[in-house]
């Protein structure tokens, strides 16, 4: 399995849990667990993708589709991240199942589909036509490593994206 394939299932599963809480407005006990599981999942899921994704797209990608480079990819997927995280963080600060909860997580699941769809399209198509097979393998084998090892209670730093960019551009 390599890391484009590890990507596109966590980014169904994180669907599938958006649309489980859609299913659970009426049962906070279920929609706190959810929630709680999908925050930890993201957290997780993007540290990941910025340890063993976006370093590797910004030495070898050229943009695809409506992206012009890799640095434009990469600074709107760590800004995203930024944004999906504060929408996350900010369900903390309500209860479960109150009108400003539930505020946050649509936020949340809105700023994560916007999200989804432009990495799917840019930055792993990007991936998939200049990193080899046998590179993104080597690179999901430590993806789900990572990702494995902090499935719970796992806080990622919000990063600067253009000094995330300098760091990993000549890496």
């Amino acid at each position: 399995m390599d890391i484009v394939d590890c990507i596109l299932a966590d980014h169904q599963r994180q669907r599938m849990l958006f649309a489980a809480l859609d299913e659970a407005r009426g049962d906070s006990d279920a929609a706190g667990r959810i929630f709680g599981y999908l925050r930890d999942h993201l957290e997780a899921h993007a540290e990941a993708e910025e340890r063993f994704f976006y370093p590797r797209l910004l030495q070898c990608g050229e943009g695809a589709l409506d992206s012009d480079s890799a640095s434009e990819t990469t600074e709107d997927a760590i800004d995203d991240h930024n944004k999906i995280e504060k929408a996350a963080e900010a369900a903390k600060e309500h209860a479960v199942g109150s009108d400003g909860w539930w505020k946050a997580v649509d936020q949340a699941n809105l700023q994560n589909s916007k999200h989804l769809s432009e990495e799917e399209r840019q930055g792993l198509t990007d991936f998939r036509r200049q990193v080899p097979l046998e590179e993104r393998v080597k690179l999901g084998v430590q993806y789900l490593a990572f990702e494995l090892s902090h499935v719970s209670g796992f806080e990622r730093k919000e990063k600067d994206p253009d000094t995330y960019i300098e760091q990993h551009e000549d890496a």
